[in-house]
């Protein structure tokens, strides 16, 4: 199989995930928050180190059950802070908690977050070619309105990430196989 030639192929977890997630559409809020928390974490890091620590933080944030997060307390930041496996940026895990709660908001305003976020184009996935492109408008959009909400650690360089893992973007190169399955 051809894969767009950003990819590392030496690591499996990373061509899995672009084989069977990146640029597929999610409308599963749990999916979408598990993503949203992950890249969130990412800020000044790969997308590569916090997929190879996925494993990790599903285990420490309860299965990114968004009912249990929002209720976390200091004994539970003082554990994830001493967890070697995860990102432990005491800025980030604060920053996890509080999106989930506005997470939780604008379920409760849209009806579901996947509404909220896939009404940013309509429902339509957007496609573009893979570039060294780390925002756009859209990306730029969703951040501002996300930031006015609350919310932390959603700048557009990172909204522009999530889009394409949730396949609101899809962003495959010509070079791929994907590129052509999927437009």
């Amino acid at each position: 199989m051809k894969r767009c030639n950003w990819l590392n192929l030496k690591n499996p977890i990373y061509v899995e995930y672009h084989d069977n997630e990146w640029g597929c559409p999610l409308y599963d809020d749990k999916k979408l928050f598990e993503l949203l928390i992950l890249e969130s974490f990412q800020a000044g890091l790969s997308w590569e180190c916090i997929l190879n620590k996925r494993q990790n933080f599903k285990e420490a944030f309860d299965n990114f059950d968004i009912d249990k997060i929002v209720n976390y307390k200091e004994d539970k930041i003082a554990e994830l802070m001493q967890n070697s496996g995860i990102i432990r940026n005491r800025l980030k895990i604060n920053a996890a908690i509080t999106n989930s709660k506005i997470f939780k908001e604008i379920q409760i305003e849209y009806g579901s977050f996947s509404n909220y976020i896939w009404g940013f184009t309509d429902g339509k996935i957007i496609y573009e070619e893979y570039t060294k492109r780390t925002t756009s408008p859209l990306s730029d959009s969703i951040s501002k309105d996300l930031k006015k909400r609350g919310m932390k650690f959603v700048g557009s360089t990172i909204i522009y990430s999530y889009l394409q893992s949730a396949g609101i973007i899809n962003a495959h190169g010509k070079e791929c196989d994907l590129y052509i399955k999927r437009k």
